[in-house]
């Protein structure tokens, strides 16, 4: 579904992202572990037309989407849910969703993805009406997931969706990630070291200074002992 080939993406005169390759199969879910700052989140920016200068090859379903604004990939799918959540704090739970459904794709589609988002995550339909402000960080982040599938997503990219959040709510947002990846999303899903996301990911890669340095299914990740270590903190 999603090629990226000798992808380079800079900030200013910095070269962040060297000659990245990777790819995502439709319906599976792909990981990027590795260190902060070594450029996880500005692939996931580049793939979403959210980079400053980016240079390569990035497809999506065979159509090349490198140097498209970030507004026509929503319109084709591909949607970023940013580490930050980004969310509108003095707009209500329902009022942040519909503002998710405001694509020309997503809107006749507004009413059945509520509904779907809904079963998803009944804690968001039981507060549609509380302020985005007051909610835990599992709950905004949990706000942040459904808005993203409010756009009409087919392909997601998330970015540290467990970031600050205690074990047992963890477990809650990998627990639904991994239910929107059983009804047929692809998921592109940063994240910085998390052993329980081995279980979930069909390919893992690592992202070190800026380049790719491991890529493998969850076996061959468990089976290398630097990954193991630094990592996956096993």
């Amino acid at each position: 579904m999603l090629k990226v080939a000798d992808l380079n993406a800079y900030y200013g005169q910095f070269h962040v992202l060297k000659d990245v390759s990777i790819e995502v199969d439709k319906g599976s879910v792909a990981v990027m572990l590795g260190p902060n700052g070594h450029g996880k989140s500005t692939l996931l920016k580049a793939i979403c037309g959210l980079a400053e200068r980016v240079e390569g090859r990035i497809s999506c379903n065979g159509r090349e989407i490198l140097g498209q604004p970030a507004e026509s990939l929503v319109n084709q799918g591909v949607v970023y849910i940013a580490e930050n959540r980004e969310l509108f704090p003095d707009m209500t739970v329902i009022e942040n969703l519909k503002l998710g459904a405001y694509s020309k794709n997503a809107r006749p589609r507004e009413k059945q993805n509520l509904e779907r988002v809904f079963d998803l995550f009944p804690r968001l339909a039981e507060r549609h009406h509380q302020l985005a402000s007051t909610m835990s960080g599992g709950e905004a982040r949990m706000l942040a997931i459904a808005r993203g599938l409010m756009a009409n997503a087919d392909f997601l990219c998330v970015d540290e969706p467990s970031l600050g959040l205690q074990p047992n709510l963890r477990l809650e947002v990998f627990n639904i990630i991994q239910e929107i990846n059983r009804q047929g999303m692809t998921i592109l899903l940063v994240e910085q070291n998390i052993p329980q996301i081995t279980e979930m990911a069909d390919r893992i890669y690592v992202l070190e200074e800026g380049c790719i340095t491991f890529s493998g299914n969850k076996d061959d990740a468990l089976g290398n002992d630097h990954l193991k270590e630094i990592f996956l903190g096993m």
